[in-house]
């Protein structure tokens, strides 16, 4: 396995190649959702690199960056059992030289990027186009693969790349769960054991809410009862929506494409997901 720490060696390292290479950009804490990536990209390209970078740009003042598990030694061991050659592990110094402060960044397409988890993460989409963009400058993968758990992240980073012409495909992966229903998240670690057993209610509460979703539901209604059992559980809820998969502005009835969003609080930790209706 070679590892990559800096930007002469990875280029020299990409000079070599011959034939496609795919970009996994992870932030670390590997769990089967991201290894799924990482077989998916195999399949799609002749070499796969995975980057390990926990980007503080997308984080904001009172988030969990310094809490964020760092796993370097585990992660590159699972990435060596499951056959990735290539890592590359920058740092900070590497991805923001002068620091983080009056740089030049890259902002999303407003109507993605502040809704949603943008709306209560103020500068967050920010902070994954501006690291993204450095890491696609730095790599040239001719496909990115990013999961969809984080689908809002999917398809403002899709619209950045049409909007900015880069030359590289994004290629979605499906959204990974665990045995009870919990989408894989490197954030999981963070739940206690109680709030484990808790956690998979609210994947329940989408999947619930997706296949009420039939012609004539009434979706404000299906929102507000979904709302009220997270809160009975125990969660925070930050927002519990049903949005168009691609334009993501709110639907009141049920659509081809539309998805189920929710993210919430338990405990310390924040969790996401998201849900089709079934068609």
């Amino acid at each position: 396995m070679a590892i990559l720490k800096d930007i002469a060696s990875l280029r020299q390292w990409r000079q070599s190649l011959h034939g496609t290479l795919a970009l996994v950009p992870t932030m670390g804490n590997l769990h089967d959702g991201h290894l799924a990536l990482v077989k998916l990209a195999a399949t799609r390209a002749e070499q796969v690199l995975v980057s390990i970078y926990v980007n503080p740009l997308q984080f904001g003042p009172r988030e969990d960056f310094a809490k964020y598990p760092r796993t370097l030694d585990r992660d590159l061991q699972r990435l060596h059992e499951a056959g990735c050659q290539t890592i590359f592990t920058p740092d900070d110094g590497l991805m923001y030289p002068r620091g983080r402060q009056d740089i030049s960044v890259v902002m999303p397409q407003p109507s993605l990027g502040e809704v949603l988890c943008g709306a209560s993460r103020p500068g967050h989409f920010t902070g994954v186009c501006t690291v993204l963009n450095k890491l696609l400058h730095m790599v040239s993968p001719e496909i990115l693969i990013l999961g969809e758990k984080d689908y809002q992240q999917l398809r403002i980073v899709q619209q950045m790349v049409a909007d900015l012409n880069l030359n590289v495909q994004v290629l979605p992966g499906p959204l990974q769960r665990e045995a009870d229903g919990l989408a894989y998240s490197s954030r999981n670690t963070l739940l206690s054991l109680a709030e484990r057993q808790v956690a998979p209610l609210l994947a329940a509460t989408l999947f619930d809410l997706a296949r009420r979703s039939t012609s004539g539901a009434d979706v404000p209604g299906l929102a507000a009862a979904g709302w009220k059992k997270l809160e009975q559980a125990g969660f925070l809820p930050d927002y519990l929506e049903l949005r168009d998969g691609q334009s993501l502005r709110t639907v009141t009835a049920p659509q081809p494409d539309a998805r189920w969003f929710a993210a919430a609080r338990l405990g310390q930790t924040r969790l996401i997901d998201n849900v089709t209706i079934p068609q």
